[in-house]
């Protein structure tokens, strides 16, 4: 049976890109999203180069979220070789202006949602002997961002749960390891920027990317596709002495 992969976020943006990219593969892919609506459209897109596909419609914000996500994976495909957290959700606010709704949702989704799906998945694992888990995070969990602080804070704890999850799970031959993307232009970067433009004051959206881009070392903003191909490695090909590990996507904007 050709291997299973299972994607948080993978209606749109890198998620989707990841889902690609294991289909044309030939890995089993099962898509958890929240977006009911395009799910299926995405599965038969996937189903068309070739892949098994499957669409799990979950609010990974909830609290029994994940763990339904995982058996509804499992009852599918019968296993999970590969674990993707990529769903997140973003909200920009100036840092005098945070409100507790903004703050319960960002950390539901990103920091409570990775954690119960790694829980989750792992006996699973345990049991078929090994397995990896692959976190996105973001440069932006190592900077000093006052209109996306939550953002911000809900990846570092990405950074913490991996760790954690590594040396948890490394006994069973279970790799936990993530991967920190900088700029890409997906619909949710899109939105985001959007309102920063707003909160700084900026009528001119296309100067305000311009000059934020600018901060890249590399020059310029990296594609899904680009990013995708990192995760496609750390899922299939890397050694699986990696643990631990945060590998950067990012231009040169994460320069530790």
């Amino acid at each position: 049976m050709n291997k299973v992969i299972l994607v948080t976020g993978g209606c749109q943006g890198l998620g989707l890109e990841i889902c690609r990219e294991m289909a044309k593969r030939q890995w089993c892919t099962a898509i958890a999203d929240i977006n009911a609506e395009i799910g299926p459209k995405i599965v038969k897109s996937l189903a068309q180069l070739g892949a098994d596909a499957f669409f799990i419609q979950v609010d990974l914000g909830t609290e029994d979220g994940p763990a339904q996500m995982v058996t509804a994976a499992l009852n599918r495909f019968g296993r999970i070789d590969v674990l993707v957290n990529c769903a997140a959700y973003a909200t920009a606010e100036a840092f005098t202006q945070m409100t507790a709704q903004a703050w319960a949702r960002t950390l539901s989704v990103n920091v409570q949602g990775v954690a119960l799906a790694m829980t989750a998945v792992a006996e699973p694992m345990k049991r078929q002997k090994g397995g990896r888990i692959i976190n996105i995070t973001s440069p932006a969990s190592r900077m000093a961002l006052p209109n996306h602080t939550a953002y911000a804070a809900s990846k570092a704890a990405v950074d913490s749960i991996t760790r954690a999850g590594a040396v948890a799970l490394a006994p069973h031959n279970i790799q936990v390891n993530s991967v920190a993307p900088g700029m890409m232009d997906t619909p949710l970067q899109m939105k985001t920027e959007q309102i920063f433009a707003q909160l700084e004051g900026c009528e001119d959206l296309e100067r305000f990317r311009a000059q934020r881009t600018a901060r890249i070392p590399a020059g310029r903003r990296v594609e899904c596709a680009e990013v995708a191909e990192a995760v496609v490695w750390l899922a299939s090909d890397a050694p699986p002495y990696i643990v631990a590990e945060r590998l950067n996507v990012s231009g040169g904007l994460d320069r530790d």
